[in-house]
């Protein structure tokens, strides 16, 4: 058996000193397979936040251990960090993080151009990741004149880029409506399943958490729950593979 691409324990982070010290997290010990579709969920102040920036390599843990694909990462510089990262983690947020003035195409290469890879390379990667996502027609258009689920879209699209094992989503339906919010979610379920991706998704929402195969939840910095999940399907994901559905998101 592989080894679990995640590995966390006891680990705690304490923001301030003296009076104004705030414990975020308390020890806490989590283990993430390959392949694991996980929703984190909790309240605010519950330590969701905290602890997906520890899992993304943001930030650092005040103590404990955080192995990623058996390297112990939680001691690394910034600059180790930000290799580890650019390699071996895409990230979507709930406010796309796109940036404006450019195209889709353009937002999806940016990744690749970080890591070096010839402007050839990069404009073919980036269509068809487009195509993936169900935004091969829109590949010329800036964010502005995407709605936003395709906005999410192109996030993801960007996520993918490098071809990281995993992907990191904060609240990535919270500025969408119910409807491209279900569209994004079988995106999302599409990786994982046809795609082998390990998604770890942060929520507030229970209506979001039950996409995913596996749910974890927070309070006053600890696991409180730990279950798996049976995930619920979209009717979409019947007429077509999610990884390739064309919407009107």
């Amino acid at each position: 058996m592989d080894a679990p691409l995640i590995e966390v324990h006891d680990v705690t982070k304490v923001y301030g000193k003296g009076a104004s010290e705030v414990s975020a997290l308390k020890g806490v010990s989590l283990t993430v397979n390959k392949g694991e579709f996980v929703a984190i969920m909790g309240a605010s102040g519950s330590g969701k936040s905290t602890f997906m920036h520890l899992l993304g390599c943001l930030d650092h843990p005040t103590a404990g251990s955080y192995k990623l694909s058996g390297k112990e990462v939680s001691g690394l510089s910034q600059d180790q960090l930000a290799e580890v990262r650019g390699r071996q983690i895409g990230f979507v947020f709930q406010s796309f993080n796109l940036l404006s003035r450019t195209s889709a195409l353009e937002n999806v290469e940016l990744p690749m151009l970080y890591a070096g890879i010839p402007g050839i390379e990069r404009d073919k990667r980036a269509r068809s990741i487009l195509g993936e996502v169900g935004l091969g027609e829109r590949a010329d258009h800036k964010p502005n004149e995407l709605s936003g689920g395709q906005q999410q879209r192109v996030a993801i699209g960007r996520a993918l880029a490098n071809n990281a094992p995993l992907i990191m989503a904060d609240e990535p339906t919270g500025n969408l409506d119910s409807i491209a919010s279900a569209e994004i979610m079988t995106l999302f379920q599409g990786l994982n399943k046809d795609k082998g991706i390990t998604l770890i998704i942060v929520t507030h929402g229970a209506d979001i958490a039950a996409w995913a195969s596996r749910v974890v939840t927070f309070r006053d910095g600890l696991i409180i729950e730990d279950r798996p999940s049976k995930p619920k399907n979209h009717p979409a994901k019947a007429k077509n593979s999610p990884s390739k559905a064309v919407v009107s998101a």
